[in-house]
């Protein structure tokens, strides 16, 4: 199977870096695989390491001609059975051809971008359900859940951010924006005493952050790691990852703690109220509740047990339903239905 991505994308964020890790997967997997992408370097530089030819290309909003010309010609020099274009400015920018057409779906994103693609990939039941009550035939809508690669790695050493190796260590990461919550993960530090966090990411309330972990008095134990592209390191050096996120799709933090042993507290935001199985696999808590999540830290500091439950609990359901092979055979299976439908 030939398959060709489109993504304009932010610099960073979730479903960017899932887009890399998903291409890497077809190829691995012996697919030819190739991107159009926004230029990025750090994307860039990942997709090279696994010899995957990319062209990147503006994806301006307003008469753009280059993209939709680039798009055509990697297609072409590819073979490209199928175009899977990411969210709604690339699904805009790829044009007909002779290929099969694939939208994948992460977020609520306005429909009008998707409409006459051959199918419709979600990544959660309920943009299933967000797709087919804006008028989407069910049948050419699919879930088909995220998957986080497994780094082999060994843990960071804590030094290598001025973090005592007896401290309980907090994670928490994404993109720097009001709909992840580190307002609140700040507020619950404030109450877990001797604990330090990681923050992860970046994005437009760093500043704001800083000022509240100021104002709060734990600056000292926060430290500030910015984007990084080795989640799966940090993930195994923490003792617990808090995601408490306002607004979640999905949430690959919480599939990729589950992966590199770490427990998780999360909100039930929509994604991940759906995703797990609070007090086997989780913890739970309400939305925009600070105290519940330093409850929930506490708990977790003091209960060497629920830990080891929830950390086996969320490996078994990694194996089960979110393994990188799992979640390829499901792309390559909807791929290869598409190809054998249209003749």
């Amino acid at each position: 199977m030939n398959i060709l991505h489109t993504i304009a994308g932010g610099q960073v964020g979730g479903a960017e870096r899932f887009f890399v890790d998903l291409a890497i997967a077809l190829k691995s997997a012996g697919h030819d695989t190739a991107a159009v992408m926004r230029p990025n370097k750090a994307r860039g530089a990942l997709l090279d390491q696994a010899a995957i030819p990319h062209s990147d290309v503006p994806f301006n909003r307003w008469l753009d001609f280059q993209t939709p010309r680039a798009i055509r010609t990697a297609a072409a020099d590819l073979g490209a059975d199928v175009v899977l274009s990411w969210m709604g400015r690339a699904a805009r920018a790829t044009p007909e051809g002779p290929y099969i057409r694939v939208a994948r779906h992460g977020g609520y994103y306005n429909l009008k971008s998707f409409r006459g693609f051959d199918a419709q990939v979600c990544n959660t039941p309920d943009l299933v359900r967000y797709l087919t009550e804006g008028g989407f035939d069910p049948a050419r809508v699919h879930f088909i859940p995220n998957f986080t690669p497994v780094d082999p790695r060994d843990p960071l050493p804590r030094s290598a951010f001025d973090t005592p190796d007896d401290a309980l260590l907090l994670l928490s990461m994404g993109r720097l924006h009001d709909a992840k919550a580190f307002d609140v993960t700040l507020d619950a530090l404030a109450a877990a005493p001797g604990a330090y966090l990681w923050i992860a990411g970046e994005g437009p309330l760093e500043g704001d952050l800083k000022a509240q972990a100021q104002s709060l008095g734990v600056a000292s134990r926060v430290r500030w790691l910015g984007w990084r592209d080795d989640p799966g390191r940090l993930l195994r050096t923490a003792d617990i990852c808090v995601f408490p996120s306002r607004t979640e799709p999905f949430g690959n933090v919480i599939i990729g703690a589950w992966a590199h042993g770490t427990p998780v507290i999360t909100a039930n935001a929509t994604g991940p109220a759906w995703l797990v199985r609070h007090e086997q696999d989780a913890l739970l808590v309400p939305r925009d509740n600070a105290h519940a999540v330093a409850e929930a830290i506490a708990r977790l500091a003091s209960d060497s047990d629920l830990v080891n439950q929830i950390v086996a609990a969320g490996a078994a359901r990694v194996d089960a339903e979110f393994s990188e092979a799992a979640c390829v055979n499901r792309y390559v299976s909807l791929f290869s239905q598409l190809k054998e439908e249209r003749g």
